[in-house]
């Protein structure tokens, strides 16, 4: 589904799971832009001043990391390793590793990269910490974590260049760290700061490493490490640079050119394919995270780029009028009618728009084209549910079963499948289903609260009793607890 987004906490409790569809913030952890959960929604009145960090799931952005990542993974010998990039609505450019399991790269590295290789570059720099062992004091932390109880830690942890960036003396900056992740955070906080100086270069190294052994330019990289001593600049004479975990830009972007510009392939070009993809990718989350008139500027309609027209259809769909939207979105498929993500977007649009029969025929197609992806299949068992039929309803059963067997981690689908069952009458799988969508979300309480009560509703020792049992029984991470207030 078109960036689906889980925010960190509820705002407020669900009290129930049956809801209208409609647009804005939603009151359970996942949400989406648009809306995609039938839950309660929260106004804008309810939502909390401060910023509360959020993960982005998209079908066709994240097929794209994994194939910019899977070269480089091979590489560095952590193919099997099962490394997955996780993108976070972060405007500012960042990127980061927390385990041996997850990349972390913020919505603005991927809008700001105008190129796959500047992008490229910095996930090989993030491998290179993986595959250098260099969280090896981490990985016990944050082993058993949620991913966004680590967004939630990384997070505060950059307060740290934010205060920095502010005006803050040093004193001040650390002081704003150390709040930020008081205990038991403490270990996390030194384990933040522990990478030393010589392992970033490190890695700056073995990236370039990886690059050339996968026939790719490091001119991207460096463009990137130009872009941060540029950005440095106006805080380099605040702070002590012994104090910061990276080697300060100037000193990095001269080592790094040097490793470059040794590189044979330092002017090779991407490939237009890919370089096309990555346009897309760019126009799809400008259109879904920013306002229209800035689209507009970004993508005026003299542009006739097959970004920009996709970008202007999205922001149609999101801001104006749905029947135009849709005939853009057409206008699309037509130019490429084997691209499943243009008839996911028109599914979206329907589905928003309460037109949920007419969303089912292009999700099936968007479902068939890309071998049932999960995030795509849960939208069509959303589109099912809401069709209302009791035949559509067993038809949603089963692509929400499927798509929460290949996905475990989407809370939607797991809510979109207790509506499901709710609607089947089934209320003990339904139960269990939420209970699912909760811990998905990391909500571990209230997830537990729903698993007891399923548990109750299943014969003692069935496969479902087993389940809930399992989740009643979970004792969440120390640190994802400590994110939770539990």
């Amino acid at each position: 589904m078109p960036l689906q987004m889980f925010n960190q906490e509820f705002h407020g409790k669900v009290r129930r799971l049956a809801g209208r569809l409609g647009r804005g913030f939603c009151v359970a952890a996942a949400l989406s832009l648009p809306l995609h959960l039938t839950v309660p929604m929260a106004s804008a009145q309810e939502q909390s001043p401060q910023k509360r960090p959020s993960i982005i799931r998209d079908t066709e952005i994240e097929a794209l990391l994994r194939d910019y990542t899977r070269p480089i993974l091979k590489t560095a010998g952590l193919a099997q390793q099962n490394v997955e990039v996780v993108l976070i609505s972060e405007r500012s450019f960042n990127a980061f590793v927390a385990d041996g399991k997850r990349i972390f790269v913020n919505t603005g590295a991927l809008i700001d990269s105008t190129t796959p290789n500047q992008i490229i570059g910095v996930l090989a720099h993030e491998t290179g910490h993986i595959a250098g062992g260099h969280l090896a004091r981490m990985r016990e932390q944050l082993a058993g974590a949620q991913t966004m109880a680590i967004v939630a830690m990384m997070l505060a942890a950059g307060g740290i260049a934010a205060g920095a960036a502010s005006g803050m003396n040093g004193r001040d900056v650390g002081n704003v760290g150390a709040a930020a992740m008081s205990a038991p955070q403490e270990a996390i906080r030194r384990s933040l700061l522990s990478y030393q100086r010589g392992e970033e270069q490190a890695a700056d190294r073995s990236a370039v490493k990886y690059l050339d052994a996968t026939g790719q330019s490091s001119k991207g990289m460096l463009e990137t490490f130009e872009r941060f001593q540029s950005d440095q600049l106006f805080i380099s004479q605040r702070i002590d640079p012994y104090l910061l975990s990276h080697p300060m830009a100037r000193e990095r972007v001269a080592a790094l050119e040097q490793l470059a510009k040794a590189s044979p392939y330092y002017n090779v070009k991407d490939p237009p394919a890919l370089q096309a993809r990555h346009d897309m990718m760019r126009a799809k989350l400008i259109a879904f995270m920013e306002r229209p008139d800035t689209v507009a500027r970004r993508y005026p309609a003299s542009d006739g780029s097959m970004a920009a027209q996709y970008a202007r259809a999205i922001s149609a769909y999101r801001f104006g009028n749905v029947q135009n939207a849709v005939a853009q979105i057409d206008a699309l498929i037509a130019k490429e009618p084997n691209n499943p993500y243009f008839y996911e977007l028109k599914g979206q649009a329907l589905l928003e728009s309460g037109r949920a029969a007419e969303a089912v025929p292009p999700l099936r197609k968007a479902v068939a084209m890309t071998g049932g992806a999960p995030l795509i299949r849960s939208m069509l068992g959303q589109a099912l549910v809401q069709s209302g039929s009791p035949s559509t309803n067993q038809e949603a059963l089963r692509e929400l079963i499927q798509a929460t067997q290949r996905d475990p981690n989407s809370p939607s689908a797991w809510r979109s499948l207790a509506m499901a069952y709710g609607r089947a009458g089934d209320t003990a799988n339904a139960d269990l289903a939420a209970a699912q969508g909760y811990f998905a979300s990391g909500e571990f309480k209230t997830g537990r609260e729903l698993a007891a009560r399923a548990r109750q509703s299943f014969p003692q020792g069935s496969p479902g009793w087993l389940k809930a049992d399992d989740l009643v029984s979970f004792k969440p991470p120390q640190n994802a607890a400590a994110n939770r207030g539990q």
